[in-house]
């Protein structure tokens, strides 16, 4: 195996990444299913000893837009209002995160009942008693006013029959929420009762699929994170786990909304189809311990919900605080979670430093190059050891071109002759792949690079450069289409990812010299579509390796 093979194995591995990644799993439209799926919960038990969360407790409604009663409230970082009716959390936004750079609209995470792509959260009680009369969807629960500003939201539920169960909602400062209920028993005998929650989505599907990304259903359930792709869940209709001290929610690229009891209770969860409606989605989670509550006796429970944006410091801190079990594992950190978080963790520190997320990339990346210095030196010495024995190969293949095997003993002996290891370049080049692509794998889920700006006409670091070769960089008037939208930090990759070809030892075969040719020009198109701050990386990789092999060549070529 000469060096060109090991050149080529590293382009092969960067095609996985880059190709792969846009080509093949290039993004998808979903279509929007528009047909209204029935109310109806599974009557599933999932416990010869724990009530279902069924149809008494969620009864069918065939009206297209519920009843609707709302409260308004406000806290420190999310805001919206809830539907008395059902007590039902359906609109919550992300008061500091906004849709586009401009800052006209914000995120809005939870979405009502009766909108396009409804998404919604209630928490209820169950009783293997089905004789006792427990709120659900179309229960009007009171509140004491209709606008809460930074406080605690109390509402109270009656069923005139003496069971009253009084739900305090609570906001920390920042995306987590705690929903606390106290049912008092005023009847004159024993009630059995456990708690539930469940989130339901409609008519969604994320718009763009990556390979590298996952979106939709999860949960960590006995130690393990367990990701369900809607395909899946739509293929088994239900899946069913059984758990202590986890959580179970939806992830997007950039938020979630994930619901969990008390860390220190016992729980089943399930991912569900509804009515085998693609697009239909329901999680839920049922305590597994039925509580006896006694007559003028009272019974209290948490459960929690995060609701807001993937910030992975925010999210650590939450586990050490509220116990709640691997939460950080929402943020799709993939294979290399070892490298990834703290790759995460040294960029953010960077970014925060210098106040500015692409110097940090750029920071970040003259890190790596250091800390790798020895494999990348050993690669590049190889190469370019190759790179000062290609005339005498060159002779060698011609003068044996008719004789393969002979060529090859004559190839050999003379890499013994000059001490140098052709497959000396592949072992520090496969070492480093998965670092670059942990890099990469942070730059593409980290929401601090979202709306980041740079420099000059980099105004959101993760979105594509908007500048394009065919428009003059916006002298002439002409949006060109998409495909033909190469900016200049594009075009700054390919031309230094050409440079560091020429520098590289020719390939001796001409069908491959033309493949490797035509490598920077694809590059340039494929990138081009990329976020900005994938660019930047790749061409500051690119420029320190231009140097670091044009510092090795020259001092090669003195010795």
């Amino acid at each position: 195996m000469d060096n060109q093979k090991n050149l080529l194995l590293a382009v092969v591995f960067s095609l996985v990444i880059l190709i792969g990644f846009d080509f093949f799993f290039a993004p998808k439209k979903s279509e929007v299913n528009k047909v209204q799926v029935n109310e109806n919960i599974s009557e599933e038990t999932l416990d010869k000893n724990t009530p279902s969360i069924d149809s008494s407790l969620i009864k069918k409604s065939n009206e297209i837009k519920s009843s609707e009663k709302r409260i308004k409230f406000k806290a420190n970082r999310i805001e919206g209002s809830i539907n008395l009716f059902g007590a039902t959390i359906d609109d919550i936004i992300l008061s500091d995160y906004f849709q586009t750079i401009e800052k006209k609209k914000k995120i809005q995470v939870l979405q009502q009942e009766n909108s396009n792509s409804p998404y919604f959260l209630r928490m209820g009680w169950a009783s293997t008693d089905k004789s006792i009369e427990l709120p659900d969807k179309n229960s009007l629960w009171k509140a004491n006013k209709e606008n809460f500003n930074n406080e605690k939201i109390k509402l109270e539920w009656y069923n005139n029959k003496g069971l009253k169960i009084i739900r305090e909602i609570s906001f920390d400062e920042n995306f987590m929420i705690t929903i606390t209920d106290e049912v008092i028993n005023g009847t004159s005998g024993k009630i059995d009762l456990t708690n539930f929650s469940y989130l339901r989505r409609k008519n969604y599907e994320p718009e763009n699929k990556f390979f590298i990304l996952h979106e939709g259903p999860l949960g960590v359930f006995n130690d393990t994170l367990k990701e369900v792709s809607y395909d899946e869940l739509h293929e088994n209709k239900e899946i069913v786990e059984s758990t202590k001290n986890g959580w179970i929610g939806y992830t997007d690229h950039y938020w979630q909304v994930a619901i969990f009891p008390d860390t220190n209770e016992s729980f089943k969860a399930r991912f569900k189809t509804l009515n085998d409606r693609r697009n239909s989605i329901q999680i839920d989670f049922i305590n597994n311990n039925v509580k006896s509550v006694e007559p003028n006796s009272n019974l209290v429970t948490k459960s929690y919900v995060f609701a807001g944006a993937k910030e992975v410091p925010l999210i650590d801190n939450y586990i050490k605080e509220l116990n709640v079990n691997k939460l950080d594992l929402s943020v799709d950190f993939g294979w290399f979670y070892f490298l990834t978080k703290p790759l995460f963790y040294a960029l953010n520190f960077l970014s925060t430093k210098f106040e500015n997320f692409g110097i940090g990339i750029i920071i970040l990346t003259i890190f790596i190059r250091i800390i790798l210095f020895p494999l990348a030196n050993k690669s590049f010495k190889s190469m370019n050891s190759m790179r000062i024995l290609t005339p005498e190969i060159q002779r060698v293949r011609e003068r044996y071109k008719d004789d393969r095997q002979k060529m090859n003993q004559e190839m050999f002996a003379l890499y013994r002759e000059k001490k140098i290891n052709p497959a000396a370049g592949c072992l520090p080049i496969l070492i480093q792949i998965p670092i670059f692509f942990a890099l990469y794998k942070v730059l593409f889920v980290s929401i601090e690079m979202r709306h980041a700006p740079f420099f000059g006409w980099i105004k959101d670091l993760s979105a594509p450069d908007p500048t394009s070769l065919f428009n003059l960089f916006g002298l002439i008037p002409w949006d060109p289409p998409l495909f033909l939208t190469i900016g200049i930090w594009p075009l700054l990759m390919g031309l230094t990812m050409y440079l560091q070809q020429k520098i590289n030892p020719p390939p001796p075969d001409p069908i491959q010299a033309k493949i490797f040719m035509m490598l920077p020009f694809i590059f340039t198109f494929l990138l081009a579509t990329f976020p900005s701050g994938m660019v930047v990386y790749w061409t500051v990789n690119n420029v320190l390796s231009i140097g670091q092999q044009y510092i090795l060549l020259k001092k090669q070529k003195k010795e």
